[in-house]
């Protein structure tokens, strides 16, 4: 069965994005994609939230043809043109989009049924609404947190409306020059 692999950048008090949104606090650096690109060799599938999705699709089908592309940027600009991706949204549903499935309802069926197919693991970057969703309904296998060293005070929960305790167990853990902390867990069903 396919596993949902959750990648999401957190402050050391637990917000995603703080008050308005921003993520200008995220450090990231050639250390920490070269860490990530573990998992998305083994993905063929990205899940993303609309907000997510929008933000993603503004910037990486491009990225390797601009001026200055990384070596990241050209890596993963190639992986997110060919993989499918699954876009949660409700303001979304009946769009027809290349390469796109949008689930506006029913999400524990459709999204079990994507895991029962054949294929590589499944991807989530950032989309913490879209994570919230599919821990609630226990679809998200592992969750790749990358804390930062920062407090927001106030933002974006990471984890909100929790109904009940998940168990995580610690798979692998890593420390980036950065002073990231990268914190990989496995999320018990």
């Amino acid at each position: 069965m396919r596993k949902i692999i959750s990648f999401m950048h957190v402050s050391l008090d637990g917000f995603v994005a703080g008050p308005n949104g921003e993520m200008d606090w995220i450090q990231v650096d050639d250390a920490i994609f070269d860490y990530a690109t573990e998992a998305t060799r083994t993905a063929d599938l990205a899940l993303y939230g609309r907000t997510t999705y929008q933000m993603m699709d503004d910037y990486w089908p491009t990225a390797a043809d601009k001026p200055g592309a990384t070596r990241h940027d050209k890596e993963h600009s190639n992986w997110y043109n060919k993989v499918d991706k699954i876009v949660l949204s409700k303001s979304m549903a009946g769009q027809h989009i290349p390469k796109v499935t949008v689930v506006s309802k029913d999400l524990r069926p459709q999204i079990s049924k994507v895991k029962e197919m054949p294929g590589g693991d499944i991807v989530i970057f950032g989309s913490p609404g879209a994570v919230q969703s599919l821990m609630k309904e226990n679809l998200v296998d592992q969750i790749w947190l990358f804390v930062n060293p920062v407090l927001l005070g106030s933002g974006v929960p990471m984890f909100r409306d929790i109904d009940h305790r998940k168990k995580l167990t610690l798979l692998a853990d890593a420390r980036f020059p950065s002073g990231v902390m990268s914190l990989k867990y496995e999320v018990s069903h």
